[in-house]
């Protein structure tokens, strides 16, 4: 097809105007601006990461403290978020979250400078920015199933994770560097400044908005009655597709077990490795490396023709990778970077098609919502593994985490091929609320 075919064929429903840019020109004007700014931010956290290690003394609590504070706004509040989402422009919820985030890092910048920062400073600064990002993710992801073809998704999927494993490479070792140069002052102002670029792209390029069903453009009366039947939808949705269901029930015992073991990273460095911070630099880039070689295996290869697969055996591996991690000796450092590679690499196999079946078969004017309770539930028990993996991890170091996860993820991989719910996860559909003018039924197309 032709580019000028292309910029005036309709992207998902949604025509496109004679004259207008072609999808790909607008979604990369802000994807490249996204990028440009996560780099400061993932710099930014690389330094406070660092900055708790050292003032809490190495302390497993504190960190994995941390990280569950950054976990609660999107499990607390991410369905209330994605039902807003679904209700109020992309465009702005994205621009007012990255505004929000850029505020509070300029806020912590301040306290550093002058010497005022404590640690419960930066528990309430982190709640704020995640809270933030969770609007921003889920208007993001919904934003791009509009912007993009449902044919390229998967491929948007995997330049996604190629830029998560290209940040993950370049910004531990520059957080590293920044931090033997400049205050930590000066890096959260670094943060703020890149800001601007996810920002500046949104007042200028166009985001289409889904058709909304009737309760979306209810006034103020009907706002918080129709916002909790929009959150229970969300939820029910998930539990009327049996498949989906149990995919979260195993994503959510999962991240119970393995996100607490990235937590404690910096204490796995220091205290069983006998690192410092260029070591843990070193952790973090291979897994990026691992994340874009991911990437870029999933783009060129595609998967298999049945996406659930792909993510299936991409679980198997990363179970195998991680239990590596958990059973290298500390004399064997270059063994735990290989099993971090192997686990980044399975990390697109794992995620990219599987967001591709949700962005491809769930309704646009319901995806803010779907998404975000998505995200609810499989990090539901990601705040019970952080309670319990400070002390734990105090008592009996943080590689019984990858240990565990590693063997529960190369269980579940096999496992799950043996429940045809799981195996026909992408032969469901529901009918969008603007059609149906009211929440849809679900049907299952194929077996």
């Amino acid at each position: 097809m032709s580019t000028s075919d292309t910029s005036k064929s309709p992207v998902n429903g949604i025509p496109q105007q004679p004259g207008t840019k072609p999808w790909a020109a607008q979604f990369f004007t802000i994807w490249v601006g996204q990028g440009l700014s996560l780099v400061g931010s993932q710099m930014g956290g690389f330094a406070l990461v660092w900055w708790l290690t050292q003032a809490s003394g190495g302390s497993a609590t504190i960190l994995a403290t941390s990280s569950l504070v950054a976990t609660l706004p999107l499990i607390l509040l991410g369905p209330f978020a994605g039902a807003l989402v679904d209700r109020w422009s992309r465009r702005r919820v994205m621009i007012v979250a990255d505004s929000l985030v850029a505020a509070f890092s300029a806020l912590l910048a301040v306290l550093a400078w002058n010497n005022a920062l404590q640690i419960w400073h930066i528990y309430g600064i982190v709640f704020v920015r995640a809270l933030g990002g969770t609007f921003h993710f889920a208007a993001m992801q919904a934003a791009t199933s509009l912007m993009v073809p449902s044919d390229q998704l998967a491929r948007v999927s995997g330049m996604n994770q190629v830029l998560r494993g290209a940040l993950g490479i370049i910004t531990p070792p520059l957080g590293a560097l920044a931090m033997s140069v400049m205050p930590l002052y000066a890096i959260m102002g670094i943060d703020v400044a890149t800001a601007a670029f996810a920002i500046a792209p949104l007042f200028f390029v166009p985001i289409p908005d889904p058709a909304r069903g009737p309760r979306a453009a209810e006034g103020s009366p009907g706002l918080v009655r129709g916002l909790l039947v929009d959150v229970r939808e969300g939820f029910a949705y998930i539990w009327r597709w049996t498949g989906l269901f149990i995919v979260l029930v195993v994503a959510a015992l999962l991240n119970g077990v393995i996100n607490p073991a990235f937590a404690l990273m910096p204490i796995l460095v220091k205290e069983h490795f006998g690192g410092d911070v260029l070591q843990l630099g070193w952790a973090e880039s291979a897994w990026g490396i691992g994340l874009i070689v991911g990437g870029l295996l999933l783009s060129v290869w595609g998967g298999f023709k049945r996406r659930v697969y792909t993510s299936l055996l991409g679980l198997a591996v990363a179970g195998l990778s991680f239990a590596t991690v958990g059973i290298a000796p500390a004399g064997l450092f270059k063994l735990a970077l290989a099993g971090l590679f192997v686990a980044g690499l399975s990390n697109p196999i794992i995620n990219g098609p599987f967001l591709a079946i949700l962005q491809s078969v769930v309704a646009p004017d319901v995806q803010g919502r779907v998404f975000t309770a998505v995200e609810s539930l499989a990090g539901i028990a990601a705040p019970v593994g952080m309670l319990i993996a400070g002390p734990v991890a105090d008592a009996l170091g943080v590689q019984v985490w990858f240990l565990i996860g590693g063997i529960i993820s190369a269980a579940m991989g096999i496992g799950l091929r043996a429940i045809p719910a799981v195996m026909h996860l992408e032969d469901y559909r529901r009918e969008s609320t603007a059609d149906a003018g009211q929440f849809g039924t679900l049907s299952q197309a194929s077996e």
